[in-house]
């Protein structure tokens, strides 16, 4: 019992000791002198020296009584954003970039520069501070103002001039003087301005380049101007034009045709005594010069317009750089014009819009300058329209591929200063506005070409747009343009051209078969059958010719010659109809030498279209081939149907008087009823063949007239059916010819019972027989 006793006096012993030896202070103090004193958890020599602190990189510790926490240093942020953190939590101090946060922190023309900790400003290149610092900040009362090079020191040489820019400065060449690499100006010394004349010796064109006081100048040679301004480029200005008016001397006034020559040479230096350049005046009497020559009515001379509209467009090119900016617009009583000028150093650009009455223009100024290279200083545009030149230029079709039209619009012509128009990069665009409403929409845009005394062409100019009221044209070259409109349908018919290929596949077909007939045969020859041989070879060619070379239109000579080989064998198809009337009559009115002789066939078939040819191509060679088929010109077409309307009279009037004979003979006492009928059927067969060939070319002619497609398809079915009824009518219908037939397939589909000599000696038995019978059905007569 004494034991436990002493046991619990130990213990408690113990534990007073361990009282008095730890006294209770709360975390952050600790005790001194039996006293809690605060802990200073900030203070640097609690850690090691190369320790950051309980606040980690970046940041400071801030003791409190018997705590501390962590801010930031200056120049930096927490990551939780927050300022006051304790050691414990995932914040740590990041740098702030002020030149990010601040914007314009360091104010005009100054860079800032991030720095950690903190910023600092610099001025820009060209700038300098008002205080003369290179380093600076937001508040310091820092400025930075432009740095004026040019008073500094001399940068651009002699021949520029120096022009400060805010942070910089540029050299500008003195007029006269240009750099090397084209630039307008430079920075620095990396090329010197150098004498204009010297590097560029085009720049003047066709003139010699000249220094001045106030830049370089061109003095043009004789036959080139540039128009009175100094500077620009001179360019070549043709006169001899004027020398063909001499043509239109009875409708042009003499007075203003020789006034505008004297303005052209003394534009170009060629005119001793100097003239008075008033474009105003010269343009007024211009136009009162067209009223008068269009108040006379038509020219009805391809020629004459095409003088009429060379020397329109040539003048409105002279007068137009003298007409004062940004230019005029005037009417008369049968013109319209309107004119655009714009002068300057640079090419214009940009579209414009000219319109009058009747037609309007669209077109872009760029396309109007032309290249730099041959910028004269100047852009002009003019469009002169014409109240009543549709009726002088009416008619002229010959360029176009169908040759049936009628103009619907006014003529206009439009000229430009720049002088290369044959090709224009980028087309303009007229809109032309009817004359008369049509329901037809068939418009085809055409402008005038006078390379082969004058005609109207498409060629260049295509139709954007058409209705009933106007057409909006596209064309790649200038001129003098309008609208026409085609009196039948252009295009191809499908029908046609399927109906004319199977059409004359057949009639080739049956005429090679008469051609074998009537060469071969030999119980069936004589005049006629030989005037039948010569028919079909003629016809046989012609066909032939026609089928593969009507439409090889892409090679011109090749093309004439097709035309002219069609004229001939049609021809010769007509006179060898003509002699077989002839021998029809011979045979009724003469008893005795009723046969030609091959000779005079040969010469009457063949010669006499040869010279008929031969005399239409040394008077006009060009009207063999059109642009759409090779056939012969509309202009010329009467060179064949003139021929082939004398012969058919001719073939007429020798069946006439062949008709009246035999009906005389068959009304004799004693008639050769044998002989007659034969003579009969002859004659009926050779109307018929008559009718046949001479129907087509009636149907021809009125292929020119205006919706003729009905005419087209029966001139298609008669011209295609030729040899198939020659063929019916000379060979099928014939008695003797179809005996031959059959005596020429029971050769090779009978049995052979004969022997071979027997056969031979049949045959010709009966071939003597058929030639002596047919011989004396001729002779008798």
């Amino acid at each position: 019992m004494g034991g436990r006793w002493n046991l619990l006096l130990l213990a408690l012993q113990l534990s007073f000791i361990a009282v008095l030896s730890n006294p209770l202070c709360p975390e952050g103090f600790f005790q001194e002198d039996q006293i809690c004193k605060d802990q200073d958890e900030c203070d640097p020599s609690e850690y090691a020296p190369k320790s950051f602190g309980p606040c980690g990189k970046d940041a400071r510790c801030i003791n409190t009584n018997g705590s501390f926490y962590c801010q930031c240093k200056d120049g930096f942020i927490s990551s939780t954003k927050t300022l006051n953190f304790s050691a414990g939590t995932s914040a740590k101090c990041k740098d702030i970039n002020e030149c990010w946060e601040y914007t314009g922190l360091c104010g005009p023309n100054a860079t800032c520069h991030n720095t950690i900790p903190h910023y600092y400003c610099s001025c820009d290149e060209g700038f300098i501070s008002n205080t003369r610092v290179e380093d600076f900040h937001h508040g310091d009362n820092v400025t930075c103002i432009d740095i004026n090079e040019c008073e500094e020191r001399a940068l651009c040489g002699l021949n520029a001039a120096c022009t400060n820019t805010p942070g910089s400065y540029s050299c500008v060449c003195n007029a006269g003087f240009v750099l090397k690499s084209g630039k307008l100006s430079i920075s620095g010394n990396q090329e010197q301005c150098e004498d204009v004349c010297m590097i560029d010796k085009t720049i003047c064109g066709n003139g010699t380049c000249h220094q001045g006081d106030s830049g370089h100048y061109c003095a043009c040679h004789v036959g080139s101007t540039n128009y009175g301004n100094k500077g620009s480029r001179c360019t070549e200005l043709k006169c001899g034009f004027f020398e063909d008016m001499n043509y239109l001397k009875e409708e042009f006034p003499l007075d203003l045709v020789r006034q505008s020559k004297n303005i052209c040479l003394e534009l170009t230096g060629s005119l001793k005594d100097k003239v008075q350049l008033e474009g105003d005046d010269i343009l007024q009497r211009l136009l009162s010069m067209i009223d008068k020559v269009l108040s006379g009515g038509a020219f009805k001379d391809k020629r004459k317009v095409s003088i009429f509209l060379d020397f329109m467009e040539n003048i409105l090119k002279i007068v137009s750089p003298i007409i004062k900016s940004p230019g005029t617009k005037r009417s008369s009583t049968h013109t319209e014009l309107q004119l655009l000028v714009r002068r300057g150093v640079d090419l214009p650009q940009g579209p414009v819009t000219l319109s009058s009455k009747h037609v309007k223009l669209d077109i872009k100024l760029e396309t109007a300058a032309g290249e730099l290279s041959s910028y004269p200083g100047f852009t002009t545009v003019s469009m002169l329209s014409y109240s009543n030149l549709e009726d002088s230029a009416d008619g002229f079709f010959s360029g176009m591929k169908s040759q049936k039209f009628k103009i619907i619009s006014k003529v206009s012509t439009v000229t430009v200063s720049n002088t290369n128009t044959n090709h224009l990069e980028e087309p303009i665009n007229l809109t032309f506005y009817h004359l008369n409403q049509s329901g037809e929409s068939n418009h085809t845009c055409v402008f005038w070409d006078s390379s082969e005394e004058g005609t109207w062409s498409a060629r260049g100019c295509s139709v954007v747009e058409s209705n009933t009221d106007y057409t909006v044209c596209s064309c790649n070259h200038l001129s003098s343009f309008a609208v026409l409109m085609a009196l039948h349908e252009i295009e191809n018919k499908f029908e046609l051209q399927l109906l004319t290929l199977v059409g004359l596949s057949l009639s080739l077909i049956c005429l090679f078969f008469c051609i074998l007939t009537f060469s071969l045969i030999r119980s069936i020859q004589g005049p006629r059958t030989t005037i039948h041989l010569h028919l079909c070879i003629s016809l046989f060619i012609a066909n032939l010719i026609f089928l593969a070379g009507i439409s090889r239109t892409d090679h011109q000579v090749g093309c004439a010659v097709v035309a002219g080989l069609l004229h001939f064998f049609y021809l010769a198809a007509f006179c060898w109809m003509c002699l077989e009337g002839i021998q029809l009559f011979r045979m009724v009115v003469l008893v005795f030498n009723t046969n030609f002789k091959t000779l005079y066939m040969m010469a009457g078939g063949y010669g006499v279209p040869a010279v008929i040819v031969g005399i239409s191509v040394l008077a006009n060679a060009k009207g063999y081939g059109t642009e759409r088929y090779c056939w012969l010109n509309l202009d010329f077409i009467w060179s064949f149907f003139g021929p082939a309307c004398v012969i058919i009279i001719i073939n007429i009037f020798f069946f006439l008087i062949t008709v009246w004979k035999l009906a005389q003979k068959f009304s004799s006492l004693n008639p050769d009823m044998d002989n007659l009928q034969k003579i009969k059927a002859f004659t009926i067969t050779a109307v018929a063949q008559l009718c046949v060939l001479g129907t087509m070319w009636i149907f021809g002619c009125f292929q020119f007239r205006e919706r003729s497609i009905t005419m087209s398809y029966l001139f298609t079915i008669f011209g295609s059916l030729q040899g198939f009824m020659l063929f019916v009518m000379h060979c099928l219908f014939s008695k003797q010819v179809r005996e031959e037939y059959g005596n020429i397939v029971s050769r090779f589909c009978a049995p052979r019972k004969k022997s071979y000599s027997e056969f031979s000696f049949s045959n010709s038995s009966k071939v003597q027989a058929s030639k002596s019978n047919h011989d004396t059905g001729e002779s008798q007569i």
